[in-house]
């Protein structure tokens, strides 16, 4: 459902269907649902929705409602599928009859045929070149459906855009789409900024003040706004200084996790002039004159310290005069609610929760998921500090490779495929940063951590390299699938990311081997 070349004609389609929702339990597919779910509720459309983690509950969410599911197409739509001649063709036709087949009684009957013969060859050399053209645009055109380096969430809002339905809301949640993609690195930074551009011009559209009074009411109470801020997670939610030290691209620059990082950070704390009451205070009760020009100090700081990235692009949201979140906030906060530790709860139960703080009505479980994610962040950091001091992470020829063991603290944080992930990305990065083997630096992350103790399973995650490289497509997927099966490994390959599986620890060692033997 959610692709690039969802038509405006669907939609009118669907108003008279009821709809099956099938949502990905990823925030970008959440906040898309969230700008349906508002765009069913305005033309009545009857619909239900079901939380998918991986094929298995696609398939048996199919299967439930597969009465209730089928093709949507106009009769006047040419759906365009080609031939099996248009792809599929026997080289073997075009060699035959192409000799000289006549029984060549008289010379001018043999020249007759054999012009006859050169005729019908050329004719089949243009036909076979026009084959092979129409071939490629097809397999072009196939390719074209994978799904990579798209927000969900900004197709749906264009959708909603083009039929002038589009609200403020829907707005900030294809915002918060956006940033997931950015903040998973499953798009690259010139895109982000192109679609921060687009997104942009939305934001001015909707959030301009005129000077009717109960119009500019109505964009205190909820107003989003473009802004260049601070590269630092969740810091006005937060102490500046647990912010510095539990963001990825300050954590790996400073390398906090050794003696001589934490001295740089107190000489960069020193160097911007904050005391150090201010710094490990909460961002709301630091001082104004201090936060006034926070940002500045912090960038020319950073500047000399050789982090030249520190300011970013990004949106802001404020309800009333109180609450005010950025897009990267909300992400994390949303992202922690779904893939929530607790044992009480289950997939949907979590699921409900994410979708809920992506609505303002619900602030209270918005606050809730960034209490959650301060405590992942935490614990990424402190993992990341533990594998790098003590060596876990090691060359094994083509990639890298580090395991978590049982028994580790907070291991169980990394279970679910988006925490395991975020974790990979950001020890890539920091070991690239703390390494002085030039090879290393170019090698992708293999990485493994406990899914289910008494089943004997982990979930195993592939990283691309950490490389300057615009290219943000992952092969480890088809990787996995060749080793898995050259070796007999039991895994399972389940999740819509086809670099994260599922493995018999019994068979990690064997798998690995054949990975390697793969790659090498």
């Amino acid at each position: 459902m959610f692709v690039s070349d969802f038509r405006k004609e669907f939609y009118e389609v669907v108003q008279n269907q009821r709809v099956l929702l099938l949502v990905a339990l990823d925030v970008d597919a959440l906040c898309a649902c969230k700008i349906l779910q508002a765009l069913f509720q305005c033309d009545h459309v009857q619909y239900t929705l079901v939380p998918v983690s991986g094929w298995q509950e696609l398939e048996t969410a199919f299967l439930e409602h597969k009465e209730q599911i089928k093709l949507l197409i106009k009769q006047d739509d040419d759906l365009e599928v080609p031939a099996y001649d248009d792809i599929f063709r026997d080289e073997e036709e075009d060699e035959e009859h192409s000799g000289n087949t006549g029984d060549g009684s008289e010379p001018s009957e043999k020249r007759t045929r054999l012009e006859e013969e050169i005729v019908a060859q050329t004719m089949k050399r243009r036909e076979r070149r026009e084959w092979e053209a129409r071939r490629r645009d097809i397999l072009f055109d196939y390719e074209q459906y994978e799904y990579y380096g798209t927000s969900s969430a900004m197709v749906i809002f264009d959708l909603a855009w083009m039929m002038s339905k589009d609200l403020n809301d829907m707005l900030w949640w294809a915002i918060v789409g956006l940033t997931d993609q950015w903040v998973q690195d499953k798009i690259t930074q010139m895109k982000y900024v192109t679609d921060v551009g687009i997104l942009q011009r939305h934001v001015s559209r909707h959030n301009h003040r005129d000077e009717d009074e109960e119009n500019a009411l109505s964009v205190d109470c909820m107003r989003i706004s473009f802004e260049y801020d601070l590269r630092l997670v969740l810091y006005q939610h937060w102490s500046l200084h647990d912010s510095l030290c539990n963001t990825c691209y300050t954590a790996a620059r400073f390398k906090l996790w050794s003696v001589h990082g934490q001295k740089r950070l107190q000489e960069f704390l020193a160097d911007m002039g904050l005391p150090l009451k201010q710094v490990k205070q909460k961002f709301q009760s630091m001082d104004i004159s201090l936060k006034e020009n926070l940002r500045e100090m912090i960038e020319e700081s950073a500047n000399k310290f050789g982090m030249k990235d520190m300011r970013v692009q990004t949106f802001s949201i404020h309800f009333g005069f109180k609450h005010k979140f950025l897009a990267s906030d909300v992400v994390f906060a949303t992202m922690s609610l779904m893939e929530s530790p607790e044992k009480d709860s289950s997939g949907t139960d979590n699921f409900i929760q994410a979708l809920d703080s992506l609505s303002r009505s619900n602030l209270d479980k918005l606050y809730l998921g960034l209490e959650l994610a301060k405590r992942q962040l935490r614990a990424t950091q402190q993992t990341i500090a533990s594998c790098l001091c003590t060596n876990l992470v090691i060359s094994q020829g083509p990639f890298l490779y580090c395991s978590l063991m049982e028994g580790t603290p907070d291991v169980m944080l990394f279970s679910k495929p988006a925490s395991l992930s975020l974790l990979s990305r950001h020890l890539l990065k920091s070991f690239v940063c703390s390494t002085k083997n030039r090879r290393c630096k170019l090698l992708p992350l293999v990485m493994a951590a406990p899914l289910n103790v008494e089943q004997g399973t982990v979930t195993v995650v592939g990283i691309p390299p950490e490389t300057d490289s615009s290219d943000k497509k992952n092969f480890f997927g088809r990787a996995f699938e060749k080793a898995a099966e050259g070796t007999n490994s039991r895994t399972l390959h389940n999740y819509f990311d086809l670099s994260v599986i599922e493995l018999k620890a019994e068979d990690r060692s064997k798998f690995l081997d054949g990975l390697i033997s793969l790659l090498s």
